[in-house]
């Protein structure tokens, strides 16, 4: 460490004795003015500029416009273990996507009801997701459907009724966000494809923002009236920063229409 210490005296040489040179006297204040300012300098903290963090984003921040997977049309690529009446209802769907579709489609969502839960978050229409203390709100384009998720409470209601997009509540574990959402009729497709379900339909999600641009859905479903154990997939949107929600209305000529 480095130390400073005050020599006191006369500083023309003498300490006693007379000074003889004129030159040794300004040699000894030259001395003593360095040996000041090292000192004042050794006395003072550098001044330490941290270097600025990159702009990063939070966690539990999921916010913001975001956009499903394109040309994603069921959750995963393999098959669930159906109960055959569950079995027999897939294969008598008529989709309108993938390698079954047919273009007399009968899923329900041409005769405009709603897609439901999960399958709202296939959907190819952006959602918007708003955070409100004890709230999550996902706003879909898609003929505008709202989606709550309750963060104040534990628990489902007892005498809950059967609707088309369930009772959805959350809670945080670490910085993924988990929806436990019950209480869905049977009037809707899991997935593009026709996946069926009953009324036991038990969805949880585990929804996370793995980076900045990117939010991940991994979805486990539960029907024990129609499958044999949970099917898992996943789901995984982009942010569209620059984006706002449109208009949309689904008309009843089974096309559906922008207005």
């Amino acid at each position: 460490m480095f130390r400073c210490e005050v020599v006191t005296g006369n500083f023309d040489g003498s300490q006693g004795v007379k000074s003889r040179d004129w030159r040794l006297r300004r040699s000894f204040n030259l001395v003593a003015v360095f040996v000041f300012a090292v000192c004042a300098s050794a006395q003072v903290p550098a001044v330490r500029i941290a270097p600025k963090a990159p702009a990063g984003f939070s966690p539990r921040d999921l916010s913001g416009i975001w956009m499903e997977r394109q040309n994603t049309i069921t959750f995963s690529p393999e098959e669930p273990p159906f109960l055959p009446w569950a079995e027999e209802k897939y294969k008598n769907a008529k989709p309108g996507y993938g390698p079954r579709a047919t273009p007399d489609s009968e899923d329900p969502i041409l005769s405009c009801l709603p897609p439901g839960v999960p399958r709202i978050m296939l959907i190819p229409f952006p959602m918007q997701v708003i955070q409100v203390p004890g709230e999550v709100i996902m706003l879909f384009e898609y003929d505008h459907f709202i989606r709550h998720i309750y963060l104040d409470r534990r628990e489902h209601p007892k005498d809950l009724d059967l609707t088309w997009m369930g009772d959805s509540i959350g809670w945080w574990e670490g910085n993924t966000l988990v929806v436990d959402t019950t209480g869905l009729n049977d009037k809707t497709w899991l997935d593009q494809v026709g996946h069926p379900h009953s009324d036991a339909l038990h969805v949880v999600e585990r929804i996370s923002r793995v980076d900045r641009d990117t939010l991940q859905d991994d979805v486990t479903i539960d029907d024990p009236k129609a499958y044999k154990k949970p099917w898992i997939g996943r789901q995984v949107f982009k942010r569209k920063p620059s984006w706002h929600l449109l208009e949309y209305v689904c008309a009843d000529d089974r096309t559906g229409a922008r207005k």
